[in-house]
Order: C-alpha cells, then structure tokens, then sequence
C-alpha cells in the first residue's frame, strides 16, 4: 500500500528529529540523505511568497520533529544507552545510503580544484567538530531570569542555524555549550507537566521554552536565506562540500560512539541495522 506523501513527509520529519536530539547525528545530513534538502530551504524561504506549497511541506516536516521529541527521544536514549554500537551504525547505513542519489548532483559535471577544496574542508571540519564533542563543559543550571532568558534566545538561534547546515550536529554543539541536557530536560518536564496538568510548572516550562522557541525559528530563516544565496552563487561547489560533510558524518559518529559495550551480537545487529538505514534512505529520498 502507498503512503500518502503526507505522512511520508511526517515519517521524514520524524527522521529529522530524532537524528536533532542525538549528539553527533545532524539533522541537516538526514534532510540531504531523505532528498528533501533544497525542497525544505526553499519552503522556508518562501514561506510568505508561496504560502500554501510552502505550508502542504512544512506541516508534516515539523510535526514528524514534534512527535519524533515527544514519543521517541526516551526510546532513543534508551537505544544509544544500551545498544550504542547497534543504534550509531543504523544511522551510519541511512547517511551511507543517501550518497548515491546526493552524487547525481555533481555526476558528468567536472570536477576542479574548487570543487576538491570545498569537499576536503567540509571533511576535515567534521572530524573535528566529533573531536571537540569529546571534550564538553558542565551543564547549565536553566532559571527564569533576564540573563538565562537571552542566552536561551542566542542557544536557540545556534543551535537552530547549525540543525540546518549537513554535517553539523545541533545537538552536539548544545552539548559543547552545557546546553544539551537542560533543553532536553526541559522539554521532557514540559511534556509531563501537560499529561498532569501542573500550571506552575506549564508556566516555567513556557517561560524558559518561549526565548529559546523564538531563537530557533530566527536561526532558521536566517540560515535558509544565507544557504539558499550560497546554492544560486556556488552550486557544485556546495554540493561537493556537502559530500564531504556526508561521507565525514558517519566517521564522526562512530568517533563518538560508546565502544565500551562491543560485542559479536551488537555487531552483528548493527550491521542489520546499518543494511536497514542504506535500504531506509532509498526509499525515503523524494
């Protein structure tokens, strides 16, 4: 039976948030591997121009990230906690698996000089970023106060502007930041504060929600803009950097991965796992 494009678009935007809420994973890669990349930059850029083609993309994409936050971010948890080797080489097959169709971009178009920097130095920035994951400061302490209000709105449009960009874990450099786990705990104690209809803390949660909200959907539209000026200047030249950045994703999560854990049977299940998200990236490029 076919999907609706509607809910594949929300199994997409699912994809999209659970690859934002795991350190190392980007969001932005998974957009790339699902081919829905430029087709998200552009809605988002246009959202005022062509509202309503805009919108029939956006609301399943950010509903998918809604439900991917609220049902699935404790299974995953529980997944990389228990079954890291496992769970990190899934998502390695599903960003392998998107190489393929990405390269039909710049396939029979050249290549020079250019081309072969942009690749390298988005290469090399990835390897370091999943380096300096490894070295991340104590986390925050988030209170309803003036100072914790703006730095949740200057976090938001980081973290927001780095979820856009292939290759480039939001969540890790919340992590570098020591604001990953205060945003996830937040989000957890908003969710459980509306099952339980606790007022106070509803009304914390917004408080402290509401700057870093505004941040992200700032950093958002302001990141689309500067991408989609950079792929009408430089388009191969982007293309080029973004395989680099897809081909480095998958070492830098591995990096990162938790190897204390290995056995013969979480390898073997990561291996399925892995021949699983190549297999899932095929069929959820547009």
């Amino acid at each position: 039976m076919k999907i609706s494009s509607f809910w594949m678009d929300t199994l997409r935007g699912m994809v999209i948030g659970i690859a934002n809420i795991i350190p190392g994973v980007s969001g932005g890669t998974m957009m790339v591997s699902m081919g829905i990349y430029d087709r998200l930059i552009h809605a988002i850029t246009h959202l005022f121009s062509e509202f309503k083609k805009s919108m029939k993309l956006l609301i399943p994409i950010f509903l998918g990230v809604i439900l991917s936050l609220a049902l699935l971010a404790k299974l995953f948890s529980y997944l990389l906690a228990n079954w890291p080797i496992a769970t990190n080489l899934g998502f390695c097959g599903l960003i392998l698996g998107s190489v393929p169709s990405i390269f039909q971009n710049v396939k029979h178009k050249g290549f020079n000089k250019s081309y072969g920097i942009c690749f390298a130095l988005f290469f090399v920035v990835i390897i370091l970023f999943a380096a300096l994951n490894e070295v991340s400061g104590n986390d925050v302490v988030l209170k309803v106060n003036f100072f914790n209000l703006i730095m949740l709105f200057i976090v938001g449009v980081i973290s927001a502007a780095t979820m856009v960009i292939p290759g480039v874990s939001g969540s890790m450099i919340l992590m570098l930041m020591g604001y990953y786990q205060p945003v996830i705990n937040l989000i957890s104690d908003a969710i459980s504060a509306l099952v339980h209809f606790n007022l106070p803390e509803i009304g914390r949660c917004v408080a402290l929600g509401l700057p870093f909200g505004i941040g992200v959907i700032l950093g958002i539209f302001g990141i689309a803009k500067l991408i989609e000026w950079i792929m009408n200047k430089w388009k191969l030249q982007t293309y080029w950097g973004i395989l680099g950045l897809i081909i480095a994703s998958p070492i830098a999560i591995l990096m990162n991965t938790s190897w204390a854990s290995f056995s013969i049977i979480q390898l073997l299940i990561g291996l399925v796992a892995c021949a699983a998200g190549w297999y899932a990236a095929g069929k959820l490029s547009a």
